[in-house]
């Protein structure tokens, strides 16, 4: 399928503004080193075609092989992404939920579980004041996981509220699955 105009790199690179553009190559620049010099030429050469073709991309890219071109654009995909995600993360909150929830796991793998549970009551706010009922049930069930290892010696007192805040969020969520 090498002409498929509706290449998925291709409609995201193209469904960039000036500005996002802009901040991916300052974000490959900083964050990558020579290798990635394959995957901003990628960019630049899918930017500047009006449409989608392979064979005239590899043409007027002979840097890049044939062989490589599936492997630059999934990576070039992620980086577009990544780079996204860093530009505004505080205008989407459940980029900022899931990041700190990320936080909050990695601190529960390397075996830091009051960390993890003050992350998790940060989020645990910020999910209830906007309304985010899924994030909230995972830090529910993060919060039941540390509580299981017996680490803050509260069991009794803190299972229970866990459990009832646990019940009242499936409530919530199954009352929006019947909407």
């Amino acid at each position: 399928m090498p002409n498929r105009s509706a290449d998925a790199v291709y409609q995201l690179v193209h469904s960039l503004e000036r500005s996002e553009k802009r901040n991916f190559k300052l974000y490959m620049t900083r964050n990558s080193g020579s290798g990635d010099l394959k995957v901003v030429q990628l960019f630049d050469a899918l930017d500047k075609m009006k449409q989608y073709d392979e064979e005239q991309l590899l043409v007027r890219n002979p840097v890049i092989q044939k062989q490589q071109l599936s492997n630059l654009k999934a990576h070039l995909y992620r980086e577009i992404l990544s780079s996204l995600r860093l530009l505004n993360p505080d205008s989407h909150i459940d980029l900022q939920l899931h990041e700190q929830l990320d936080f909050a796991r990695l601190l529960y793998n390397k075996g830091l579980y009051h960390q993890s549970l003050r992350i998790l009551d940060k989020i645990k706010d910020l999910a209830r004041a906007n309304n985010q009922t899924t994030s909230l049930l995972q830090v529910l069930f993060l919060e039941k996981k540390i509580e299981s290892l017996h680490i803050t010696r509260s069991m009794q007192d803190r299972a229970e509220r866990l459990s009832a805040e646990s019940e009242e969020v499936n409530e919530k969520l199954a009352l929006i699955s019947t909407l």
